[in-house]
């Protein structure tokens, strides 16, 4: 089936005992045992599962072509749960301008228990260099947050692979209708489901998808049964109906980055761009053969600093100044700001989610700010 129909239909079934054509919301958090003491529905206990949660992991995994989907509560307990199923002492190599989330995951909450090298991925021979005995991940994030860098998954997963490293993609700024990860090599895929999936800045969720049930999947499985970080049985009805919106959300998405993209890179404010699309972009080429399309969020540099940029955050109207993306809405800020003092991020870079509004309305929102600086 093409995507936009798995969308709508991988995640509902007609509800047998009413006819209802959306599956209904499951809010037991028990169910009952057959006489011999067994589970004749296949659910057990919320935690253990769901018939919501295995309808949204079903829809989940056919749109990234994979075997089998588990959801999380968020983005950030579904990176966690890959790295609480990797043994202690593990290496693992990720990106240098890795989400800080996730990185943050890696110093405070593992620091002693796991090793791990930041680096820049674009660099192959590095890569091939950081491989250690003990290195057992590499973790990549394809376009990266903010600064829109591409990592080349297939030449990636061969320098891995030939090292018995497993390779996962975080593929949230992409989601599957831009990127398909797993038919480069990759053995993982994770996505924060608050983004794209969710789409309108109002559920919070993670997930993790495989090619294959391996004994690494049954561990992360492991994970999120016994460690309990899974989304409601309303969280996941919701994101399964936004889902069936996703492939046409996702073109709008694209067009109007594309579109805001172009006319940054000729405003005399902006320093440089960042977006896959541009053909300015040092990367574009492997985003034309890595990509389906070139997503929807973009970063900028101002001409001036951190007071430029927040003068242009604080000025749209249309544009809400706020973290997070793939909502409906466009979303814009600066991102050094969020990220801490010890950020790598340059401190006149904006980020932008481009939503769905017009085009016209978004440019001239932005035309008016950056006549301010």
């Amino acid at each position: 089936m093409h995507i936009e129909t798995i969308a709508i239909h991988a995640g509902n079934h007609v509800d047998q005992s009413t006819g209802a054509v959306i599956q209904p919301i499951v809010m037991s958090t028990t169910f009952e045992r057959g006489p011999d003491g067994e589970y004749p529905a296949g659910y057990m206990y919320g935690r253990a599962g769901n018939p919501n949660r295995s309808q949204l992991e079903n829809v989940l995994a056919k749109l990234e072509l994979g075997e089998e989907a588990a959801a999380f509560s968020s983005g950030n307990a579904a990176g966690m749960a890959v790295f609480q199923s990797l043994k202690p002492g593990t290496h693992i190599i990720a990106p240098n301008d890795m989400y800080h989330g996730l990185r943050n995951q890696l110093k405070t909450l593992f620091a002693g228990i796991l090793w791990f090298d930041f680096i820049d991925l674009s660099n192959l021979e590095l890569v091939e260099q950081c491989i250690k005995p003990h290195t057992g991940l590499l973790w990549i994030e394809t376009p990266s947050n903010p600064l829109l860098k591409l990592s080349n998954i297939t030449a990636l997963v061969k320098i891995a692979h030939a090292h018995d490293v497993k390779v996962v993609v975080d593929n949230t700024f992409a989601s599957p209708i831009c990127q398909l990860p797993l038919t480069l090599g990759a053995d993982l895929v994770m996505h924060s489901s608050t983004k794209y999936f969710g789409g309108h800045s109002d559920i919070t969720g993670g997930v993790l998808i495989t090619p294959k049930k391996d004994d690494w999947w049954v561990r992360i499985r492991q994970v999120q049964e016994m460690g309990g970080a899974v989304p409601s049985p309303l969280d996941c009805y919701m994101l399964t109906r936004s889902i069936k919106t996703l492939p046409y959300r996702m073109r709008g998405h694209v067009v109007n980055a594309q579109l805001l993209a172009e006319y940054l890179e000729k405003h005399t404010m902006v320093e440089a761009v960042m977006y896959p699309g541009l053909e300015s972009h040092p990367q574009h080429q492997l985003a034309k053969i890595q990509m389906l399309s070139f997503g929807g969020m973009l970063s900028f540099l101002v001409k001036g600093g951190a007071d430029e940029a927040r003068k242009v955050v604080n000025t749209v109207k249309i544009f809400t100044q706020a973290t997070s993306l793939g909502g409906v809405e466009s979303l814009i800020e600066h991102r050094a700001s969020v990220e801490g003092p010890d950020t790598k991020t340059p401190q006149n870079l904006i980020r932008v989610s481009v939503g769905l509004e017009h085009i016209d309305d978004l440019i001239e929102d932005l035309s008016v700010a950056l006549a301010e600086i």
